[in-house]
Formats: C-alpha cells, structure tokens, sequence
C-alpha cells in the first residue's frame, strides 16, 4: 500500500469473486454467481438494484465486480460462452437420457392416477 502526500491510502484489492466447487465463479461468500450479476447489469440494472433483488451481495462488492467485468470484458464474456456451451451440453444429456413427457401424455397420467384413486363403483 502507498501514501500520498494527502494520507489517503491508495492500494488495489482483488475482486470479491471465487470459484466453487462446479466451477461457477460466485461473488463474495454468498451463491450469487459472476453470470448474474453480469447478465442484469447488462439488463440495465444499477448495482443498487442488483443488491436490493440479492440481500448477500453488498454495494461495494457489485461494485467491485461490474469494475472487474468492463475492464476485463473480454475475458468475462469468454467465460460467459464456456458456460453456455456446458449448460447447453448438459441440457442435451439430460434431455437424451430423459425425453420430454408430451402435455397429453401428462394428461393421459393424471387420468389414469385419478381413475385408480376413484372410490370403487363410480
């Protein structure tokens, strides 16, 4: 840290992000994560907002982060695409492994539960 002649301390602190353990990179000690944040600032909210709809984020730390994210913009929005693909992969994993149930066929389960669980004679 350094002194200017006028005391104020002038020191760079790291930005308030993590990595957890799936590999999200999260603000501060909350679950909020880094794609959040980015994609409702972008969205136009203030971080006043931001803070007001996430009580464990704080002022100064979506702060922090909406500095980190326009100076290393680049970086951030690569990140942002990694994370897109692996949920887009994901996404298609599950639905392969477990195929969309149609509205009919819902409704054709309903029907069915309801009819076994009708009184007997009705």
């Amino acid at each position: 840290m350094t002194l200017p002649a006028d005391g104020l301390p002038l020191h760079a602190e790291p930005p308030p992000l993590r990595v957890d353990p799936g590999g999200a990179v999260r603000i501060g000690t909350g679950r909020v994560s880094l794609d959040v944040v980015v994609e409702q600032y972008e969205n136009g909210m203030t971080p006043e907002d931001l803070v007001r709809a996430y009580d464990a984020l704080t002022l100064a730390d979506v702060h922090a982060v909406v500095a980190y994210y326009l100076r290393n913009r680049d970086a951030v929005r690569a990140y942002l695409a990694r994370r897109a693909e692996e949920a887009a992969a994901l996404r298609a994993t599950i639905e392969a492994e477990r195929p969309r149930v149609s509205r009919d066929d819902l409704l054709a389960r309903r029907r069915a539960a309801e009819a076994a669980d009708a009184p007997a004679g009705r």
